[in-house]
């Protein structure tokens, strides 16, 4: 079984996991887009937070009822892919999210909801978190100061650059919300950066996030810039032995807005691989 179809298959489980009348919070990336698909392909009438821009367009482009956080600040079920899955001795479960770009978002849908069911292929599944560069989301300014704390708690920090954006984008930073909203269509807002994928036009199959980062493309030109105008670092390291420790003393730099570990907050972990999907519960 090929990484791709391990995905498609643990999307699917997901959304029949999902009945009429609930309200889902939707995860980003690229298993994340799968379960989207899958879950829009069933019809059920049910009400939907997205937790990226992205995943917003999407949604509502395959005819999703979505709505905002505002809206709906109580979900059901919040259901997202994972960098890496640990399950903990005690039987908890440990993520690192954030590699496409939206683990600020994530969090806060992620934290709305009664349950988080996390949806990965076998790859994820680690002894030790670590090995995935831990992305650090931080606000501009702080740069300078964050990268040598984070430095001296043993990371190598990396600042995550985009590809170049599609013609007619102006840069976040150079604009305002309401002359990005104009420049960049209906969704009151978006971020211009948040289209890193988009090449030629927008539309929802180039708005898709992808775990993979776009550290060493050619194209990458500028800083990555998220749905809430911060940058990101993402830090390398031999391992993170002990999650709560390091979590918190990221949280502790000022200039870090969010991390991205997810600690106690998944309920599930569905892993597919060769025998099947797997299930991790906390």
């Amino acid at each position: 079984m090929t990484q791709d179809e391990a995905k498609r298959l643990v999307a699917k489980r997901a959304a029949e996991l999902v009945e009429d009348g609930t309200v889902v919070g939707l995860g980003t990336g690229s298993t994340a887009t799968l379960f989207i698909r899958e879950l829009a392909a069933r019809k059920l009438k049910i009400r939907c937070v997205a937790s990226s821009d992205a995943s917003h367009e999407l949604a509502v482009s395959l005819g999703m009822h979505v709505e905002t956080l505002a809206e709906l600040p109580e979900l059901d079920v919040y259901i997202d892919g994972a960098d890496e899955v640990c399950v903990a001795g005690g039987g908890g479960l440990e993520l690192i999210k954030g590699g496409g770009g939206a683990l600020l978002r994530e969090k806060i849908v992620a934290s709305a909801a009664k349950e988080f069911i996390v949806v990965a292929d076998s790859t994820k599944l680690v002894k030790m978190l670590g090995k995935f560069p831990l992305p650090v989301e931080i606000v501009q300014m702080a740069l300078p100061l964050v990268e040598p704390r984070l430095a001296g708690l043993g990371f190598t920090p990396k600042l995550r650059m985009a590809k170049s954006m599609p013609q007619g984008l102006k840069p976040l930073t150079t604009m305002g919300a309401e002359s990005a909203k104009e420049t960049q269509g209906s969704s009151p807002g978006l971020p211009a950066l948040a289209y890193l994928e988009a090449k030629d036009k927008r539309t929802p199959a180039n708005l898709e996030a992808k775990d993979e980062q776009a550290e060493g493309d050619p194209e990458a030109t500028s800083p990555y810039v998220t749905d809430e105008g911060n940058y990101i670092l993402d830090c390398w390291g031999p391992g993170i032995a002990e999650p709560e420790t390091t979590a918190a003393e990221i949280r502790s730099i000022v200039g870090v807005v969010e991390h991205g570990l997810f600690l106690g907050m998944a309920t599930l972990a569905l892993v597919a691989g060769e025998d099947g999907v797997k299930e991790y519960r906390a």
